[in-house]
């Protein structure tokens, strides 16, 4: 099963998430990301076979994670994707920290896959036809933050959805 550890937003952020969404799809096409799929990938694990996901869950469950609050306060993409995406200017070292603890963990426990370059970001767009963001409006968004959440994600019928598997304590 195909698996990563995100932050998921609070609703109220979620809904300004899909406001930012739907602003750059006007502006840029693409595919917007559903609201419900709005996150922060700390860990993305790939293909992860069955036994090994529920040694995750486990860790997932008993995992209690410093609190605290990650600045959003600009736009940004990925040219080669086509991606557009929300995030921070500047490196936030609490998000960092978590992010290579996690890492850490994963990889003594035989999974690898740990990203070079950490982006905090959360994708809005794919595909888009334009990644001209320079012209959009200032973001200052606050994300408040005390679990993380193991998420499997698949395909059916409606495309890529996520299911959450376990959620660390807070």
């Amino acid at each position: 099963m195909r698996l990563f550890i995100a932050l998921n937003p609070p609703d109220e952020l979620r809904a300004r998430l899909g406001e930012l969404a739907d602003f750059a799809h006007a502006r840029c096409g693409g595919r917007r990301m559903p609201d419900e799929s709005l996150h922060l990938t700390l860990a993305f694990l790939g293909e992860v076979e069955e036994a090994q996901a529920l040694e995750l869950v486990e860790w997932v469950q008993g995992l209690a994670i410093a609190p605290g609050k990650w600045r959003l306060d600009g736009w940004g993409c990925f040219k080669r994707p086509g991606i557009v995406w929300v995030g921070s200017q500047a490196p936030d070292p609490a998000l960092e920290a978590l992010q290579s603890m996690l890492w850490h963990t994963l990889e003594a426990h035989g999974l690898a896959g740990r990203p070079t370059r950490f982006i905090p970001h959360v994708t809005l767009l794919r595909r888009a036809v334009s990644l001209d963001t320079r012209s959009f409006p200032e973001v200052d968004l606050s994300w408040p933050y005390r679990q993380l959440e193991l998420i499997q994600s698949f395909t059916d019928g409606c495309g890529a959805r996520y299911r959450t598997l376990a959620v660390s304590q807070g």
